[in-house]
């Protein structure tokens, strides 16, 4: 089974491009997303994870999504090569994402995304809710 849940923040704002065969729609972006544990001294680390997301679930992160919005991506994870000009061969590891979903509480979003939510609800396929909030990782159960 291949089946990733990432909450984390955007880096960027997502970057839309078409593919030359069949004008498809792909938006990628990255999310920072904190690891769970802090070692006693240290910052909170985060991992960065390059997301893309395709079509209909690309167009509307391209359109609803901005940089430093936290959001959930429910996705799998995919591995690439290829060659370049030189011959040089490169790797990418990504996540497709398969699902997203806001997840900043209503007071955090800004005024485009929050007039999203006051123009199609809560209910639009995409959108997690104002009321999705964790406030510590005793509220989690597991």
């Amino acid at each position: 089974m291949n089946k990733v849940i990432l909450m984390g923040r955007l880096t960027r704002d997502p970057e839309v491009r078409y593919t030359q065969t069949n004008n498809t729609l792909v938006a990628s972006f990255s999310l920072a997303v904190n690891r769970r544990f802090v070692r006693q001294g240290e910052e909170r680390q985060a991992d960065f994870i390059n997301i893309v997301a395709w079509s209909k679930l690309g167009e509307f992160c391209s359109k609803y999504f901005k940089k430093g919005q936290q959001v959930g991506i429910i996705g799998r994870i995919q591995t690439r090569n290829w060659d370049d000009d030189q011959g040089v061969k490169h790797y990418v590891t990504e996540v497709v994402a398969e699902e997203a979903y806001f997840a900043d509480s209503k007071r955090d979003q800004d005024v485009g995304s929050s007039t999203f939510e006051n123009t199609f609800g809560n209910t639009e396929p995409g959108s997690m809710g104002s009321d999705f909030e964790i406030s510590s990782s005793d509220d989690l159960p597991f």
